[in-house]
Formats: C-alpha cells, sequence, structure tokens
C-alpha cells in the first residue's frame, strides 16, 4: 500500500435498540414484594418474642443472652464518628451490660 491509499474506516454500528419494557421495573432502591413480607414477619416475631417490651425487650434479651451476634449487629447501627489524627492502638474494649445483675 502507498501512501496515497487510505484506509477506509470502519462500518460505523447500528444504535441497539431497547426492548420495550425497558425502564418499566421497580424504582431504584424500592425492596421486592418477598423480601418486604420477609422483613415485615421478622419484625413481628421479635415483638411478639419480646413479650410487653416488644422488640426492645427482644433486643435487650439477646444483647444479655447473645453478645457474640449482637454486639456486631450493635456495631453496624452506630454511626462511625470517631475522628482521630495519627496512628491509635486499641489493645481491648470491655462492654458490661448493668441492670439485672
Amino acid at each position: 500500500m502507498d501512501s496515497k491509499q487510505v484506509k477506509s474506516a470502519a462500518p460505523a454500528e447500528k444504535p441497539r435498540r431497547k426492548p420495550p419494557a425497558a425502564g418499566k421495573g421497580r424504582k431504584k432502591g424500592t425492596p421486592n414484594k418477598i423480601t418486604a413480607t420477609l422483613k415485615e414477619a421478622i419484625l413481628q416475631a421479635a415483638e411478639n418474642a419480646g413479650g410487653v417490651k416488644g422488640t426492645v425487650g427482644y433486643l435487650e434479651k439477646q444483647a444479655k443472652e447473645n453478645p457474640q451476634v449482637f454486639m456486631p449487629l450493635l456495631g453496624k447501627v452506630l454511626p462511625m464518628q470517631v475522628q482521630h489524627e495519627g496512628a491509635i492502638r486499641i489493645e481491648r474494649v470491655d462492654v458490661k451490660f448493668v441492670g439485672d445483675e
């Protein structure tokens, strides 16, 4: 091929058509019906298991009887607001439940 010949450009791609139902699903962040129903059932079970205190009573019982499960749950709902510049080392954290001793 000599320097005067120019390569032809690749053929342009046709724009892809969207399916006819595109964009007609659930809005972003909306749980499906099974997820919403399951969440409601779990909360109702906790409410029932907590007796007079309801869900709070159930969570209090779990905090005392199953701290190895409850503490990670607590860590997920507490806001992370600790700000510190420089190095910090935490050697041990003790948690003591007071009240029903």
